[in-house]
């Protein structure tokens, strides 16, 4: 005979809700706490960064830049009419001096007007000549008369005191006395008269040769003209130095003002210095600088700042003070270093990649005996070519990671294995 079991459906039921409602807020307390773990630190190799240890004590602030070695005295020769080039005498490499003829032209103008003015100029120099002899001649005829009329005049004089001598002793009449004293009188205004006329001959003269005198200087300087101009159809170096470019071709035309070749001297070379424009604001002239030729490091001083921004840079021209070594020539890739200042006594490390000066960054600082890093903000100051100054956020002693670290902008904390 069966018999019939109790029903226990409701207190399964029961214990279902309650085991679901116990997974659920066990599922949820294990979401929640997992939520609020930090994500797990990536892992660095430690042979892949770069690191640095903060220090205090003097830091030379300097800035570098790639450049090259120009020569201070270059001398560009071009032409001063329409011509054809002729020839080349020297090639490019030849030593010159001032007197070296490089290339010869060729205009026949230019001849024909050298010979027309040559003939001008001693055409203006005969008239002058002659001009000369007329005026010296009219005024020796000038001059003759004032002497005639001077010589009448102290012999009227004389006679007029031998009469008035009578007179006073009684022998002579009043009037030869007073005829012979009319008469001086006469030959003395006349006397004048001459010598006036002579003083103006002299100066009517004295222009007249001025005047002709100029037109020679002006046919003068009009065949120096052409001479000058004829003389450069032989083109010449006019220094000592290297010839380094002749931009022109046998055969070709050339218009007044066409470059017909460059010539240096390589003996005195400057360096020209592209210093980036963020860092070109602290350069100021006769700052000393150091130039490293590949073969060797001169010093020099800071002469000119080019005051415009080109492609980032700004160019600092660099005298050198030192002998240039062996194989320095024009042109020569060289880099420049120019020391700003040297402070005496700062916070500072080396420089990161990522770190410019008068800035705030993060950096990874290590810490737990160097086997994790983490960021910290640090306050940058003025900055030199490996260091900068830290102005906060790290102490003495404190060790840095300064390499490229953006692939972990994400996080606060690494690993270093």
């Amino acid at each position: 005979m069966d018999i019939q079991r109790p029903s226990n459906a409701r207190a399964k039921k029961i214990r279902r809700i309650a085991y679901g409602t116990i997974a659920v807020i066990l599922l949820g307390g294990v979401t929640y706490a997992l939520s609020k773990l930090k994500p797990a630190a990536p892992s660095v190799d430690k042979g892949t960064i770069w690191t640095d240890t903060v220090k205090r004590g003097p830091m030379l602030r300097e800035v570098r830049g790639l450049g090259t070695l120009v020569p201070e005295d270059i001398r560009w020769i071009t032409a001063q009419t329409d011509a054809n080039v002729t020839r080349w005498v020297l090639r490019p490499g030849a030593s010159v001096k001032p007197d070296s003829i490089i290339m010869e032209l060729n205009d026949p103008t230019v001849t024909k007007d050298a010979v027309d003015a040559e003939y001008q100029l001693k055409g203006a120099e005969a008239d002058y000549s002659n001009l000369k002899v007329q005026v010296d001649s009219d005024l020796m005829n000038q001059k003759a008369n004032e002497a005639s009329v001077r010589s009448d005049y102290e012999q009227a004089k004389i006679q007029h005191d031998n009469d008035e001598s009578l007179v006073k002793l009684g022998l002579g009449k009043q009037l030869d006395e007073r005829l012979s004293k009319v008469k001086e009188q006469q030959l003395a205004i006349r006397a004048q008269l001459e010598a006036d006329r002579t003083k103006i001959a002299m100066d009517a003269g004295a222009a007249k040769l001025a005047a002709q005198q100029a037109k020679v200087e002006q046919m003068r300087a009009l065949y120096g003209l052409k001479k000058s101009q004829l003389d450069a159809l032989h083109v010449r170096a006019g220094i000592n130095g290297v010839l380094q470019l002749v931009p022109v071709d046998e055969g070709q035309h050339v218009t007044p003002g066409t470059n017909l070749a460059r010539v240096a001297d390589p003996k005195k070379l400057k360096a020209e210095i592209k210093i980036a424009e963020t860092q070109a604001k602290d350069v100021a002239i006769g700052q000393k600088a150091s130039i490293d030729t590949r073969n060797g490091i001169v010093g020099g001083h800071v002469t000119r700042i080019d005051p415009s921004v080109v492609n980032g840079t700004v160019t600092v021209d660099v005298s050198i003070d030192d002998p240039l070594p062996q194989g320095a020539r024009p042109d020569l890739s060289v880099d420049g270093t120019i020391t700003i200042e040297n402070l005496k006594d700062v916070l500072y490390v080396g420089r990161p990649v990522h770190g410019q000066s008068d800035s705030t960054v993060g950096l990874f600082k290590l810490v737990d005996d160097g086997s994790e890093a983490e960021r910290v903000n640090v306050k940058l100051g003025r900055s030199s070519v490996n260091t900068i100054e830290i102005l906060g956020g790290l102490k003495v002693g404190d060790t840095v990671i300064l390499s490229d670290m953006s692939a972990w902008d994400n996080f606060d904390r690494i690993r270093l294995k």
